[in-house]
Protein backbone atom coordinates (compact mmCIF):
# COMPACT_ATOMS: atom_id res chain seq x y z
CA UNK A 1 0.00 0.00 0.00
CA UNK A 2 1.90 3.34 -1.31
CA UNK A 3 2.12 5.47 2.31
CA UNK A 4 2.43 9.39 1.15
CA UNK A 5 4.73 11.18 2.81
CA UNK A 6 6.92 14.33 3.65
CA UNK A 7 10.03 14.92 5.91
CA UNK A 8 10.17 15.44 9.27
CA UNK A 9 12.65 16.48 11.39
CA UNK A 10 12.97 16.28 15.38
CA UNK A 11 15.48 17.73 17.66
CA UNK A 12 16.81 15.23 20.41
CA UNK A 13 18.06 17.85 22.46
CA UNK A 14 21.89 16.09 23.74
CA UNK A 15 20.99 12.92 21.38
CA UNK A 16 20.79 14.82 18.25
CA UNK A 17 18.77 15.78 15.56
CA UNK A 18 16.75 13.20 13.65
CA UNK A 19 14.98 13.12 10.08
CA UNK A 20 11.91 11.15 9.93
CA UNK A 21 8.37 10.56 7.96
CA UNK A 22 5.10 12.89 8.48
CA UNK A 23 2.67 10.56 6.62
CA UNK A 24 -0.04 12.61 4.93
CA UNK A 25 -3.66 12.22 3.34
CA UNK A 26 -4.88 12.58 -0.18
CA UNK A 27 -5.09 16.23 0.81
CA UNK A 28 -1.64 16.61 1.72
CA UNK A 29 -3.27 16.63 5.95
CA UNK A 30 -0.85 15.05 8.56
CA UNK A 31 -1.87 11.31 9.64
CA UNK A 32 0.98 10.85 11.89
CA UNK A 33 5.03 10.92 12.08
CA UNK A 34 7.31 8.08 12.26
CA UNK A 35 10.80 7.15 13.04
CA UNK A 36 11.92 3.47 11.81
CA UNK A 37 15.17 2.04 13.29
CA UNK A 38 16.35 4.32 15.53
CA UNK A 39 19.17 2.19 17.95
CA UNK A 40 18.52 1.93 21.42
CA UNK A 41 21.66 -0.34 22.45
CA UNK A 42 25.08 -1.41 20.42
CA UNK A 43 24.84 -4.09 17.82
CA UNK A 44 24.60 -8.13 19.36
CA UNK A 45 26.57 -9.18 17.00
CA UNK A 46 30.46 -11.41 16.91
CA UNK A 47 31.48 -12.04 20.21
CA UNK A 48 28.37 -10.17 21.81
CA UNK A 49 26.05 -13.15 20.00
CA UNK A 50 24.22 -14.38 23.65
CA UNK A 51 25.32 -11.39 25.86
CA UNK A 52 23.34 -8.95 27.23
CA UNK A 53 22.68 -5.56 25.33
CA UNK A 54 24.79 -3.44 25.55
CA UNK A 55 23.73 0.55 26.25
CA UNK A 56 24.43 3.37 23.91
CA UNK A 57 27.55 5.63 25.17
CA UNK A 58 26.66 9.17 26.94
CA UNK A 59 28.19 10.24 23.75
CA UNK A 60 26.10 8.72 21.71
CA UNK A 61 24.48 11.38 18.96
CA UNK A 62 21.41 10.31 16.13
CA UNK A 63 22.95 12.96 14.27
CA UNK A 64 23.75 16.76 13.87
CA UNK A 65 22.23 20.04 12.00
CA UNK A 66 24.20 19.29 9.51
CA UNK A 67 23.67 15.65 8.81
CA UNK A 68 20.58 14.84 10.62
CA UNK A 69 20.43 11.19 10.92
CA UNK A 70 17.73 9.78 8.69
CA UNK A 71 15.39 6.99 10.47
CA UNK A 72 12.71 6.91 7.19
CA UNK A 73 13.36 2.73 7.28
CA UNK A 74 12.44 0.02 10.14
CA UNK A 75 14.17 -2.08 12.57
CA UNK A 76 16.32 -4.87 11.13
CA UNK A 77 14.57 -8.42 12.00
CA UNK A 78 16.58 -11.09 14.10
CA UNK A 79 17.57 -13.92 11.65
CA UNK A 80 14.72 -17.02 12.06
CA UNK A 81 12.99 -19.73 10.31
CA UNK A 82 10.91 -19.21 7.36
CA UNK A 83 7.78 -21.65 8.69
CA UNK A 84 5.36 -19.27 9.06
CA UNK A 85 6.88 -16.41 7.03
CA UNK A 86 6.95 -15.82 3.74
CA UNK A 87 10.06 -17.35 2.14
CA UNK A 88 12.81 -15.16 1.00
CA UNK A 89 16.58 -15.46 0.40
CA UNK A 90 17.16 -14.18 3.77
CA UNK A 91 18.82 -10.82 3.01
CA UNK A 92 16.13 -9.28 5.17
CA UNK A 93 17.70 -10.60 8.45
CA UNK A 94 20.12 -9.11 10.51
CA UNK A 95 21.43 -10.05 13.74
CA UNK A 96 21.65 -6.33 14.35
CA UNK A 97 17.88 -5.93 15.51
CA UNK A 98 18.25 -3.71 18.35
CA UNK A 99 15.92 -0.91 17.32
CA UNK A 100 12.75 0.68 17.97
CA UNK A 101 10.25 2.34 15.56
CA UNK A 102 8.19 5.24 16.83
CA UNK A 103 4.63 6.60 15.93
CA UNK A 104 3.65 9.97 16.79
CA UNK A 105 0.49 11.17 16.89
CA UNK A 106 -0.33 14.72 14.55
CA UNK A 107 -1.04 17.82 16.34
CA UNK A 108 0.29 19.34 20.25
CA UNK A 109 1.05 17.08 22.28
CA UNK A 110 -0.63 17.86 26.18
CA UNK A 111 1.25 19.85 28.57
CA UNK A 112 2.65 16.45 30.03
CA UNK A 113 3.58 14.92 26.99
CA UNK A 114 1.45 12.01 24.81
CA UNK A 115 0.78 8.85 26.74
CA UNK A 116 3.10 5.58 25.39
CA UNK A 117 2.14 2.15 24.26
CA UNK A 118 5.62 -0.27 24.08
CA UNK A 119 3.96 -2.67 21.61
CA UNK A 120 5.40 -6.15 21.53
CA UNK A 121 5.33 -7.72 18.50
CA UNK A 122 4.24 -11.61 18.62
CA UNK A 123 5.24 -14.80 16.80
CA UNK A 124 6.13 -17.69 19.18
CA UNK A 125 9.36 -16.05 20.28
CA UNK A 126 10.65 -17.41 17.36
CA UNK A 127 9.37 -15.55 14.70
CA UNK A 128 8.01 -12.11 13.85
CA UNK A 129 9.43 -8.44 13.91
CA UNK A 130 8.70 -4.89 14.87
CA UNK A 131 8.17 -3.44 11.23
CA UNK A 132 4.49 -4.92 10.64
CA UNK A 133 2.54 -2.46 12.71
CA UNK A 134 0.95 0.04 10.50
CA UNK A 135 -0.43 2.92 12.76
CA UNK A 136 -1.58 5.79 10.49
CA UNK A 137 -5.15 5.04 10.98
CA UNK A 138 -5.46 4.14 14.48
CA UNK A 139 -3.62 7.51 15.45
CA UNK A 140 -5.38 9.31 13.07
CA UNK A 141 -8.97 8.23 12.90
CA UNK A 142 -9.26 7.23 17.09
CA UNK A 143 -9.11 8.70 20.19
CA UNK A 144 -5.84 6.73 20.78
CA UNK A 145 -3.90 9.47 20.96
CA UNK A 146 -0.74 7.77 21.72
CA UNK A 147 3.22 7.62 21.03
CA UNK A 148 3.76 4.18 20.13
CA UNK A 149 7.49 2.61 20.20
CA UNK A 150 7.68 -1.53 18.82
CA UNK A 151 10.98 -2.80 19.19
CA UNK A 152 13.33 -5.30 17.48
CA UNK A 153 14.48 -7.89 19.78
CA UNK A 154 16.79 -11.27 19.23
CA UNK A 155 14.55 -14.03 18.87
CA UNK A 156 14.35 -17.95 18.99
CA UNK A 157 18.40 -19.62 19.39
CA UNK A 158 19.04 -16.05 19.43
CA UNK A 159 17.06 -14.69 21.96
CA UNK A 160 16.60 -17.68 24.09
CA UNK A 161 20.07 -20.02 23.92
CA UNK A 162 19.98 -21.68 27.44
CA UNK A 163 23.12 -24.34 28.68
CA UNK A 164 23.80 -24.67 32.54
CA UNK A 165 27.32 -25.62 30.94
CA UNK A 166 27.37 -22.05 29.36
CA UNK A 167 26.59 -20.19 32.42
CA UNK A 168 28.80 -21.97 34.75
CA UNK A 169 32.09 -21.41 32.48
CA UNK A 170 31.44 -18.77 29.92
CA UNK A 171 31.37 -14.90 31.60
CA UNK A 172 29.84 -12.25 29.49
CA UNK A 173 26.74 -15.61 28.66
CA UNK A 174 23.12 -15.08 29.73
CA UNK A 175 20.01 -16.49 28.88
CA UNK A 176 17.05 -14.42 28.28
CA UNK A 177 18.77 -11.98 26.11
CA UNK A 178 15.93 -11.43 24.02
CA UNK A 179 13.67 -10.41 27.12
CA UNK A 180 16.74 -8.33 28.30
CA UNK A 181 16.49 -7.04 24.60
CA UNK A 182 13.36 -5.76 25.81
CA UNK A 183 13.87 -4.00 28.77
CA UNK A 184 16.91 -2.33 27.48
CA UNK A 185 14.00 -0.99 24.80
CA UNK A 186 11.93 -0.45 27.53
CA UNK A 187 14.41 1.71 29.96
CA UNK A 188 15.57 3.79 26.58
CA UNK A 189 11.98 4.93 25.87
CA UNK A 190 11.46 5.85 29.64
CA UNK A 191 14.71 7.65 29.10
CA UNK A 192 14.16 9.45 25.85
CA UNK A 193 10.20 9.33 24.94
CA UNK A 194 9.81 13.13 26.48
CA UNK A 195 12.11 14.24 23.10
CA UNK A 196 9.47 12.91 20.83
CA UNK A 197 6.82 14.25 22.64
CA UNK A 198 5.93 11.67 25.12
CA UNK A 199 4.80 11.31 28.74
CA UNK A 200 7.85 8.40 30.07
CA UNK A 201 5.47 8.79 33.53
CA UNK A 202 2.56 7.27 31.47
CA UNK A 203 4.25 4.04 29.69
CA UNK A 204 1.64 1.17 28.98
CA UNK A 205 3.29 -2.31 27.67
CA UNK A 206 1.69 -4.46 26.11
CA UNK A 207 1.68 -7.14 23.04
CA UNK A 208 -0.47 -9.66 21.55
CA UNK A 209 0.61 -13.64 21.94
CA UNK A 210 4.11 -13.55 22.28
CA UNK A 211 4.10 -10.16 23.34
CA UNK A 212 1.59 -10.88 25.67
CA UNK A 213 3.92 -13.31 27.05
CA UNK A 214 6.12 -10.66 26.76
CA UNK A 215 4.54 -8.32 28.49
CA UNK A 216 3.64 -10.86 31.42
CA UNK A 217 7.67 -11.55 31.96
CA UNK A 218 8.21 -7.49 31.54
CA UNK A 219 5.43 -6.60 34.02
CA UNK A 220 7.01 -9.57 36.26
CA UNK A 221 10.52 -8.26 36.10
CA UNK A 222 8.85 -4.41 36.41
CA UNK A 223 7.21 -5.20 39.79
CA UNK A 224 10.94 -7.23 40.80
CA UNK A 225 12.65 -3.57 41.01
CA UNK A 226 12.90 -0.09 43.10
CA UNK A 227 10.20 2.03 42.48
CA UNK A 228 12.95 4.59 41.32
CA UNK A 229 13.21 1.91 38.37
CA UNK A 230 10.01 0.73 37.58
CA UNK A 231 8.45 2.23 34.09
CA UNK A 232 5.43 0.35 33.40
CA UNK A 233 2.20 1.72 34.63
CA UNK A 234 -0.46 -0.13 32.90
CA UNK A 235 -0.21 -3.65 30.72
CA UNK A 236 -2.31 -5.41 27.74
CA UNK A 237 -2.03 -9.10 27.66
CA UNK A 238 -3.91 -9.96 24.70
CA UNK A 239 -3.99 -13.47 23.75
CA UNK A 240 -1.79 -15.56 26.15
CA UNK A 241 -1.47 -15.65 30.05
CA UNK A 242 0.74 -17.17 32.59
CA UNK A 243 0.90 -20.11 34.28
CA UNK A 244 3.97 -22.02 33.63
CA UNK A 245 7.60 -21.93 35.19
CA UNK A 246 10.01 -21.87 32.15
CA UNK A 247 12.28 -24.47 32.45
CA UNK A 248 15.03 -24.88 34.17
CA UNK A 249 19.00 -24.92 33.38
CA UNK A 250 19.24 -28.20 33.31
CA UNK A 251 15.92 -28.70 31.06
CA UNK A 252 17.46 -26.16 28.87
CA UNK A 253 20.70 -28.26 28.48
CA UNK A 254 18.68 -31.28 26.66
CA UNK A 255 18.08 -28.35 24.07
CA UNK A 256 21.59 -27.33 23.84
CA UNK A 257 23.31 -30.39 23.16
CA UNK A 258 20.34 -31.25 21.00
CA UNK A 259 21.42 -28.31 19.15
CA UNK A 260 25.01 -29.19 19.18
CA UNK A 261 24.37 -32.58 17.55
CA UNK A 262 22.39 -31.10 14.86
CA UNK A 263 25.61 -28.65 14.51
CA UNK A 264 28.00 -31.91 14.51
CA UNK A 265 29.79 -29.94 17.13
CA UNK A 266 31.00 -32.67 19.47
CA UNK A 267 29.49 -32.87 22.94
CA UNK A 268 32.52 -33.69 24.95
CA UNK A 269 34.33 -30.49 24.33
CA UNK A 270 34.52 -27.63 26.81
CA UNK A 271 32.04 -25.43 27.14
CA UNK A 272 34.31 -22.43 25.93
CA UNK A 273 35.03 -24.43 22.59
CA UNK A 274 31.81 -24.95 21.94
CA UNK A 275 30.60 -21.63 22.42
CA UNK A 276 34.05 -20.11 20.07
CA UNK A 277 32.27 -22.45 17.47
CA UNK A 278 28.76 -21.33 17.90
CA UNK A 279 30.23 -17.48 17.17
CA UNK A 280 31.80 -18.41 14.03
CA UNK A 281 28.88 -19.85 12.39
CA UNK A 282 26.62 -17.84 10.05
CA UNK A 283 22.66 -17.24 11.55
CA UNK A 284 21.49 -19.51 8.18
CA UNK A 285 23.48 -22.42 9.41
CA UNK A 286 21.75 -22.10 13.23
CA UNK A 287 18.34 -21.86 12.17
CA UNK A 288 18.66 -24.93 9.78
CA UNK A 289 19.96 -27.01 12.45
CA UNK A 290 17.25 -25.96 14.67
CA UNK A 291 14.64 -27.10 12.22
CA UNK A 292 15.79 -30.56 12.48
CA UNK A 293 15.46 -30.78 15.97
CA UNK A 294 12.72 -32.29 18.64
CA UNK A 295 13.29 -29.05 21.06
CA UNK A 296 12.93 -26.38 18.38
CA UNK A 297 11.44 -24.06 20.57
CA UNK A 298 13.88 -21.90 22.19
CA UNK A 299 11.65 -19.82 25.03
CA UNK A 300 12.35 -18.55 27.91
CA UNK A 301 14.42 -19.83 30.96
CA UNK A 302 14.00 -19.92 34.90
CA UNK A 303 17.42 -18.31 35.27
CA UNK A 304 16.94 -16.42 38.89
CA UNK A 305 17.97 -13.32 36.83
CA UNK A 306 14.93 -12.15 34.54
CA UNK A 307 12.86 -14.77 35.18
CA UNK A 308 12.64 -15.57 38.98
CA UNK A 309 12.66 -18.89 41.12
CA UNK A 310 9.25 -19.47 41.78
CA UNK A 311 7.77 -17.03 39.77
CA UNK A 312 4.42 -18.54 38.91
CA UNK A 313 4.03 -19.30 42.95
CA UNK A 314 4.05 -15.15 43.09
CA UNK A 315 1.59 -15.74 41.58
CA UNK A 316 -0.46 -18.22 43.59
CA UNK A 317 0.58 -16.62 46.75
CA UNK A 318 -0.72 -13.43 46.38
CA UNK A 319 3.03 -11.70 46.13
CA UNK A 320 2.11 -10.66 42.15
CA UNK A 321 -0.81 -9.03 42.85
CA UNK A 322 0.08 -7.24 46.12
CA UNK A 323 2.78 -5.62 44.59
CA UNK A 324 0.20 -4.89 41.32
CA UNK A 325 -1.43 -3.44 43.64
CA UNK A 326 0.71 -1.08 45.56
CA UNK A 327 1.91 0.11 42.15
CA UNK A 328 -1.34 0.42 40.77
CA UNK A 329 -0.52 -1.24 37.56
CA UNK A 330 -3.83 -1.61 35.74
CA UNK A 331 -4.54 -4.88 33.27
CA UNK A 332 -6.08 -5.46 30.74
CA UNK A 333 -6.14 -9.46 29.14
CA UNK A 334 -8.39 -12.00 27.31
CA UNK A 335 -9.02 -13.88 24.46
CA UNK A 336 -10.63 -15.32 20.68
CA UNK A 337 -13.35 -17.47 20.82
CA UNK A 338 -11.31 -19.85 17.94
CA UNK A 339 -7.89 -19.93 19.31
CA UNK A 340 -6.64 -23.09 18.36
CA UNK A 341 -6.72 -23.14 14.73
CA UNK A 342 -3.41 -21.02 14.53
CA UNK A 343 -2.04 -22.51 17.10
CA UNK A 344 -2.12 -25.98 15.66
CA UNK A 345 -0.93 -24.21 12.68
CA UNK A 346 2.61 -23.81 14.37
CA UNK A 347 4.50 -26.56 13.52
CA UNK A 348 2.20 -29.64 14.53
CA UNK A 349 3.22 -32.94 15.54
CA UNK A 350 2.77 -36.21 13.84
CA UNK A 351 -0.71 -37.50 14.17
CA UNK A 352 -0.15 -39.79 17.24
CA UNK A 353 -0.39 -39.02 20.63
CA UNK A 354 3.44 -40.13 20.92
CA UNK A 355 4.05 -36.97 18.70
CA UNK A 356 1.34 -34.44 20.41
CA UNK A 357 3.52 -35.51 23.82
CA UNK A 358 6.70 -35.00 21.96
CA UNK A 359 5.74 -31.18 20.77
CA UNK A 360 4.37 -30.23 23.66
CA UNK A 361 8.15 -31.17 25.26
CA UNK A 362 9.60 -28.52 22.55
CA UNK A 363 7.96 -25.74 24.19
CA UNK A 364 7.50 -26.88 28.29
CA UNK A 365 9.05 -28.20 31.23
CA UNK A 366 8.54 -32.38 30.89
CA UNK A 367 6.37 -32.16 34.35
CA UNK A 368 3.83 -29.98 33.46
CA UNK A 369 3.78 -32.18 29.78
CA UNK A 370 3.09 -34.97 31.82
CA UNK A 371 0.72 -33.92 34.11
CA UNK A 372 -1.20 -32.24 30.89
CA UNK A 373 -1.53 -35.44 28.97
CA UNK A 374 -2.41 -37.69 31.93
CA UNK A 375 -5.42 -35.24 32.41
CA UNK A 376 -6.21 -34.23 28.60
CA UNK A 377 -6.18 -37.97 27.47
CA UNK A 378 -5.80 -40.23 30.72
CA UNK A 379 -6.03 -43.63 27.89
CA UNK A 380 -3.73 -42.11 25.36
CA UNK A 381 -7.16 -42.04 23.52
CA UNK A 382 -8.19 -38.85 20.77
CA UNK A 383 -10.66 -37.18 22.72
CA UNK A 384 -14.15 -36.72 20.91
CA UNK A 385 -14.46 -33.68 19.20
CA UNK A 386 -11.06 -33.85 17.96
CA UNK A 387 -10.36 -34.75 14.35
CA UNK A 388 -6.59 -35.99 14.63
CA UNK A 389 -3.67 -35.02 16.77
CA UNK A 390 -2.64 -32.09 15.43
CA UNK A 391 -6.31 -30.91 16.01
CA UNK A 392 -6.33 -32.01 19.28
CA UNK A 393 -2.67 -30.46 19.52
CA UNK A 394 -3.82 -27.21 18.52
CA UNK A 395 -6.78 -27.35 21.30
CA UNK A 396 -4.48 -28.11 24.20
CA UNK A 397 -1.92 -25.44 23.41
CA UNK A 398 -4.35 -22.30 22.95
CA UNK A 399 -5.95 -23.73 26.18
CA UNK A 400 -2.28 -23.39 27.92
CA UNK A 401 -1.09 -20.44 26.28
CA UNK A 402 -4.36 -18.65 26.76
CA UNK A 403 -8.29 -19.89 27.86
CA UNK A 404 -7.14 -22.19 30.76
CA UNK A 405 -3.90 -19.95 31.97
CA UNK A 406 -5.31 -16.51 31.84
CA UNK A 407 -8.35 -17.25 33.85
CA UNK A 408 -6.44 -18.89 36.18
CA UNK A 409 -4.12 -15.97 36.41
CA UNK A 410 -7.07 -13.74 36.68
CA UNK A 411 -9.01 -16.13 39.66
CA UNK A 412 -5.26 -16.05 41.62
CA UNK A 413 -5.49 -11.82 41.48
CA UNK A 414 -9.18 -11.71 42.19
CA UNK A 415 -8.38 -14.13 45.13
CA UNK A 416 -5.69 -11.46 46.14
CA UNK A 417 -7.54 -8.32 46.22
CA UNK A 418 -6.28 -6.97 42.91
CA UNK A 419 -9.53 -7.23 41.17
CA UNK A 420 -10.26 -3.87 40.57
CA UNK A 421 -7.44 -3.37 38.58
CA UNK A 422 -8.10 -5.86 35.82
CA UNK A 423 -10.35 -5.50 32.73
CA UNK A 424 -10.88 -9.35 30.75
CA UNK A 425 -12.62 -9.69 27.52
CA UNK A 426 -13.65 -12.09 24.95
CA UNK A 427 -13.55 -11.65 21.14
CA UNK A 428 -16.53 -13.98 19.50
CA UNK A 429 -16.86 -11.81 16.06
CA UNK A 430 -14.99 -11.50 13.09
CA UNK A 431 -14.04 -8.68 10.76
CA UNK A 432 -14.66 -9.46 6.88
CA UNK A 433 -10.79 -8.01 6.10
CA UNK A 434 -9.40 -10.87 8.06
CA UNK A 435 -10.51 -13.37 5.18
CA UNK A 436 -7.15 -11.77 3.70
CA UNK A 437 -5.01 -13.60 6.40
CA UNK A 438 -7.24 -16.49 7.96
CA UNK A 439 -9.49 -19.14 6.71
CA UNK A 440 -13.58 -17.95 6.87
CA UNK A 441 -13.58 -21.77 8.41
CA UNK A 442 -11.03 -20.50 11.08
CA UNK A 443 -13.92 -18.41 12.67
CA UNK A 444 -12.72 -15.73 15.42
CA UNK A 445 -8.75 -17.52 15.74
CA UNK A 446 -5.76 -16.45 17.27
CA UNK A 447 -5.01 -13.15 15.55
CA UNK A 448 -8.39 -12.10 14.23
CA UNK A 449 -8.80 -9.30 16.36
CA UNK A 450 -5.56 -7.82 16.06
CA UNK A 451 -7.81 -5.33 13.23
CA UNK A 452 -9.92 -3.95 16.57
CA UNK A 453 -7.43 -3.04 18.76
CA UNK A 454 -4.68 -1.87 15.75
CA UNK A 455 -8.01 -0.71 14.40
CA UNK A 456 -6.96 -2.64 10.79
CA UNK A 457 -3.21 -2.15 10.93
CA UNK A 458 -2.94 -2.05 7.40
CA UNK A 459 -6.07 -3.39 6.69
CA UNK A 460 -9.81 -1.98 5.64
CA UNK A 461 -12.86 -1.88 8.34
CA UNK A 462 -16.12 -0.96 7.01
CA UNK A 463 -17.81 2.09 8.52
CA UNK A 464 -19.66 -0.99 9.82
CA UNK A 465 -16.65 -2.25 11.50
CA UNK A 466 -15.46 0.48 12.63
CA UNK A 467 -18.43 1.37 14.56
CA UNK A 468 -18.07 -2.51 16.13
CA UNK A 469 -14.54 -1.62 16.78
CA UNK A 470 -14.77 2.37 18.51
CA UNK A 471 -17.99 0.79 20.77
CA UNK A 472 -16.63 -2.24 21.83
CA UNK A 473 -12.85 -1.68 22.96
CA UNK A 474 -11.49 1.16 20.94
CA UNK A 475 -12.68 3.79 23.18
CA UNK A 476 -12.07 2.02 26.29
CA UNK A 477 -8.28 1.67 24.98
CA UNK A 478 -8.27 5.26 24.37
CA UNK A 479 -8.94 5.75 28.33
CA UNK A 480 -6.83 2.76 29.25
CA UNK A 481 -3.65 4.48 27.46
CA UNK A 482 -4.17 8.02 29.10
CA UNK A 483 -5.03 6.30 32.40
CA UNK A 484 -9.01 7.04 32.85
CA UNK A 485 -10.90 5.06 34.07
CA UNK A 486 -12.92 2.60 31.41
CA UNK A 487 -16.28 1.90 30.56
CA UNK A 488 -15.93 -1.77 30.98
CA UNK A 489 -19.57 -2.74 32.21
CA UNK A 490 -18.62 -6.12 34.10
CA UNK A 491 -20.49 -6.49 37.41
CA UNK A 492 -17.24 -9.02 39.09
CA UNK A 493 -13.73 -8.60 38.61
CA UNK A 494 -13.94 -12.02 36.44
CA UNK A 495 -16.61 -11.19 34.85
CA UNK A 496 -16.01 -10.84 31.19
CA UNK A 497 -16.90 -7.88 28.34
CA UNK A 498 -17.71 -9.96 25.03
CA UNK A 499 -18.01 -8.95 21.59
CA UNK A 500 -20.85 -11.27 20.62
CA UNK A 501 -20.58 -12.76 16.92
CA UNK A 502 -23.04 -9.91 15.86
CA UNK A 503 -20.99 -7.13 16.91
CA UNK A 504 -22.80 -6.89 20.07
CA UNK A 505 -21.19 -6.21 23.39
CA UNK A 506 -22.22 -7.86 26.27
CA UNK A 507 -21.41 -8.16 30.03
CA UNK A 508 -21.18 -11.65 31.41
CA UNK A 509 -20.33 -14.50 34.17
CA UNK A 510 -17.31 -16.61 32.87
CA UNK A 511 -18.98 -20.06 32.82
CA UNK A 512 -15.71 -21.57 31.62
CA UNK A 513 -13.79 -20.84 34.67
CA UNK A 514 -14.36 -24.20 36.80
CA UNK A 515 -12.21 -26.26 34.06
CA UNK A 516 -9.88 -23.60 33.66
CA UNK A 517 -9.21 -23.50 37.58
CA UNK A 518 -9.18 -27.50 37.49
CA UNK A 519 -5.78 -27.05 34.97
CA UNK A 520 -4.55 -24.44 37.12
CA UNK A 521 -4.16 -26.44 40.37
CA UNK A 522 -2.78 -29.83 37.75
CA UNK A 523 0.10 -27.45 36.75
CA UNK A 524 0.78 -25.98 40.25
CA UNK A 525 1.11 -30.09 41.66
CA UNK A 526 3.05 -30.34 38.74
CA UNK A 527 6.03 -27.67 39.70
CA UNK A 528 5.72 -29.28 43.66
CA UNK A 529 6.84 -32.41 42.22
CA UNK A 530 9.63 -31.87 40.81
CA UNK A 531 9.81 -35.05 38.83
CA UNK A 532 13.17 -36.18 37.51
CA UNK A 533 13.94 -35.41 33.42
CA UNK A 534 12.57 -38.39 31.49
CA UNK A 535 10.46 -38.15 28.60
CA UNK A 536 9.07 -41.85 29.13
CA UNK A 537 5.79 -42.01 30.37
Amino acid sequence: MEKPSQPYIRDLDFRGIVEGLTYIDKKAQPLCHYFGGIPYALPPVGPFRWQKPRPLPPCYRYGTHANPGVFTGACGVCPQSQWWTQPNDGSLFDENCLQVNIWIPAGDSPRAGWPVLFWIHGGFLQFGNANDLDARALLNETACKAIIVTPGHRLNLFGFLASSELRDSSPGYAANVGFWDQRKALEWTWQNISYFGGDPSSITIGGYSAGSHSTFHQLAYDLGVSDSKSIVRRALMLSNGPGLQPKSFEEAQLQFNEFLEALQIPLDTSASEKLAKLHTLDAKTLIKAVEKMKYHEFRATTDGEFVRHGLMNEIDNGTFARQMKRRGVKLIMGECRDEHFVYGSWRPPKNSFEGLFRRLQADYPLADCKALVEYYYPNQKLPAGCKDWPDAFGRIYADIQIHHLERGFANALVRHGAGNLIFRYRIEWRAQCCDQMFPKVWGVTHGTDMVIWLWGSGLQLSKKEKVIAKNSFIDNLAKFLNGEELDWGTKHPLGIRTLTPGGKVVCEVDNRMEESLRVWEILRRARATNLPISASL
